[in-house]
């Protein structure tokens, strides 16, 4: 058996809840499956779920159905369970029904979450988001309007700039530099609860057109102040916030930066300015972005395939010299594979995917050459299903 493989079964071993062993197989240096090692964070593949809303949390309380929901993910395989966009401030959820990490009453249900995703050999991430001028919206499962009034349940967004998302939704009051102020001391405190929940991962959010990303795009952000213009400007406040950060947690604790690589729009965020970003990013110590696209403004093509997004990924990683996450329409195994092989990215984050199969990871194993690291309590199944 080879080193990695060693290495391999000794890490499930090591967690106790798996059954089965790895085939002994020619595999590359580096592949999906083999364990990608973080500051002090080793995750046992390169298989991540990614964050997805699931808008049916109270008063920002993860429940039962979270704990299920990121607890089955982890039984099912994969190394790194990241949650859907919590919320640093009530004001920075998307919907009335997102988790939220505002305050102490946040800290042990999550905690709950964390502790049995590592208890299944997973890693447990969180997401830390503020949605900005996206925020105050009804579910998607019941039209995804915006709620413009408190009567209606909703609240005042705000933005770096009063340019709503689309015609018709609410403007947003632009953020002073007090309430700058106030949206990075609310990352850095959801931070020290997200520490004390026990996550290993916390994620950034400057993606899909939320408050970060909104900042970041000369469509969203017409300040003429220090924080926009000029792109140091406009990359001003997620650096701030990643440098905030990366100070406050510990050491050994691993930070990644989720980012839309383009709007797919003329004048908008792009990848040239995405790869200094991410050089940006890296001189403050983080340590993955996370590569996905678009959701900046609504009347945009964009071009939705297979792997569509893998390109930034590795335009991301050549260029700026940082880890990446790749994530979109990526359903094959194989396909997976072959992103990590190729030097595309060091990450593969699945989402819908994930939804539609919990057990993905295990079946991508087997499809890979290895026998799947079942958890003990299904050996039996498996061994009689084998016969």
């Amino acid at each position: 058996m080879s080193e990695q493989m060693e290495e391999r079964t000794a890490s499930g071993a090591a967690h106790g809840c798996r059954a089965g062993t790895d085939h002994d197989r020619e595999v590359p240096e580096t592949d999906l499956l083999s364990p990608l090692t973080i500051r002090g964070v080793t995750f046992r593949n390169r298989i991540g779920m990614a964050p997805m809303c699931q808008y049916i949390a109270v008063d920002g309380l993860a429940s039962d159905w979270h704990l299920v929901h990121l607890g089955s993910r982890a039984v099912g395989g994969v190394g790194l369970v990241i949650a859907e966009a919590t919320a640093v401030t009530p004001e920075g959820r998307i919907t009335p029904g997102d988790l939220g990490i505002w305050g102490e009453q946040h800290v042990e249900p999550l905690a709950r979450i964390a502790r049995f995703v590592h208890s299944q050999g997973a890693v447990a991430g969180i997401q830390l988001a503020h949605a900005g001028r996206k925020a105050s919206c009804e579910p998607p499962f019941v039209g995804g309007a915006s709620l413009k009034t408190p009567a209606a349940g909703g609240w005042t967004v705000v933005g770096p700039s009063p340019i709503p998302f689309a015609e018709g939704d609410p403007v947003p009051a632009p953020l002073d530099e007090a309430g700058i102020d106030g949206i990075v001391a609310a990352f850095e405190a959801a931070a020290d609860r997200a520490v004390r929940a026990g996550f290993r991962v916390i994620e950034i959010h400057a993606a899909h057109g939320y408050l970060l990303h909104e900042f970041l795009s000369p469509l969203s952000n017409q300040r003429t102040d220090q924080y926009g213009g000029s792109l140091e400007n406009r990359m001003r406040l997620t650096l701030r916030v990643a440098e905030r950060l990366r100070k406050r947690i510990p050491h050994d604790m691993a930070l990644f930066v989720r980012i839309s690589a383009t709007d797919w729009a003329e004048g908008g965020w792009d990848g040239e300015q995405s790869v200094v970003l991410a050089r940006g990013l890296k001189e403050l110590g983080v340590d993955l972005v996370h590569v996905s696209s678009g959701a900046l403004v609504p009347t945009v093509r964009i071009p939705v395939a297979k792997g569509y997004q893998v390109t930034f990924a590795r335009k991301i990683r050549n260029e700026a010299g940082i880890m990446t996450g790749a994530v979109g329409l990526i359903t094959e195994a194989n396909y997976a594979n072959e992103i990590v092989t190729g030097g595309d990215a060091d990450l593969v984050f699945l989402a819908r995917e994930l939804l539609r199969e919990p057990y993905w990871a295990l079946k991508a194993q087997q499809e890979l050459g290895e026998d799947a690291s079942w958890p003990i309590s299904y050996g039996y199944a498996v061994k009689r299903r084998a016969k």
